[in-house]
């Protein structure tokens, strides 16, 4: 698989990487052995990055990882985690060098390792990405060993900008793909030139752009699909890309119409996230080992031709952007 430079972090990752909130919570019951099945499934495939998080299943995804990496000794793979979804309450109060060494700890210890490699602030209030307190705390982290690097996953383009400003931001993760196109105008450009990653999330808005469902389509009661759409329970842009269901649904239908042959429509939405300049890595999320397998297949995909990228861009221009490009 292609690799690129993870931003300020110098590691070389595959441009498919692997999220790995669904084997913690949030899209329905994974069992463990199917879950390490699938993250052995995509580091055979050639995935060299793992995202997760403290707050995935209350650390299930980052044991479940730690397992796995225990048993593939010499492994070539990176480990991105978030911290700061499990504030309780969710204020920029809790953002303090202590909660973040207790939070990194517990963390080293989920994934066993004694330095994370890659560690983000995980959609934490606005003000908490724009004080200098929260970068000195993340200096002190590195310092001290607890990790080697951080980053922050943001919700929205000028958070990202905020972050990207920043001298020892290594990453950034947003949101971005076929129906979230607003940062590509100002985002993926600032990160290339400041040498900052992007790491991608949502990059098949929630599995609207597999192609597979339907108005009637409908989710487990755990699947945030079921209860976070209308943003019950985190940002709704999370669920979807903020997309409504029944347009996505439609839109999807024409995005399908394009689709390469021999090739899914998950690849193609992957492909396009592939060739945008400034993209380090996308994260798809596999609740199967043969998504894992055929998400990775996605860069041996051609880069898209002109008129395939012009039909995608009037799909989103006249379906999908009076919905999303204006709020986040």
């Amino acid at each position: 698989m292609e690799r690129r430079v993870l931003g300020r972090t110098g590691r070389q990752v595959g441009v498919v990487g692997l999220g790995c909130w669904q084997l913690g919570s949030g899209w329905g019951t994974l069992d463990e052995d199917t879950a390490l099945e699938i993250l052995d499934t995509a580091a055979q495939a050639g995935v060299t990055f793992f995202d997760t998080a403290d707050a995935y299943g209350d650390g299930r995804s980052e044991q479940l990882i730690g397992r796995y990496l225990a048993s593939v000794p010499g492994h070539q793979i990176t480990v991105a985690t978030k911290m700061g979804r499990r504030a309780d309450p969710h204020v920029a109060s809790a953002f303090t060098l202590d909660a973040f060494r207790a939070w990194t700890d517990r963390s080293r210890a989920n994934l066993g390792v004694d330095r994370l490699d890659l560690v983000q602030l995980h959609c934490p209030p606005t003000s908490v990405l724009l004080a200098e307190e929260t970068y000195d705390a993340l200096d002190t982290l590195v310092a001290e060993g607890r990790i080697a690097a951080y980053g922050a996953s943001v919700e929205t383009v000028e958070e990202a900008l905020a972050v990207i400003a920043r001298p020892n931001v290594a990453s950034v993760q947003i949101i971005c793909n076929v129906f979230r196109r607003k940062p590509l105008e100002r985002v993926l450009p600032a990160a290339a030139a400041a040498g900052v990653a992007i790491i991608v999330r949502v990059p098949l808005a929630s599995g609207l752009l597999s192609g597979r469902y339907d108005e009637t389509t409908t989710f487990a009661a755990d699947d945030h699909r079921t209860f976070n759409r209308h943003g019950e329970a985190f940002d709704v842009g999370e669920t979807f890309s903020g997309v409504p269901f029944e347009v996505g649904v439609a839109a999807a239908r024409e995005v399908a119409a394009f689709t390469p042959a021999g090739a899914t429509t998950a690849q193609l939405a992957l492909r396009w996230l592939i060739d945008q300049p400034g993209v380090s890595t996308v994260i798809p999320g596999a609740r199967t080992p043969e998504q894992a397998r055929a998400n990775a297949a996605a860069e041996q995909l051609a880069p898209l031709d002109e008129a395939t990228l012009a039909a995608l861009a009037a799909i989103y221009d006249e379906r999908i952007r009076p919905h999303v490009h204006d709020r986040w």
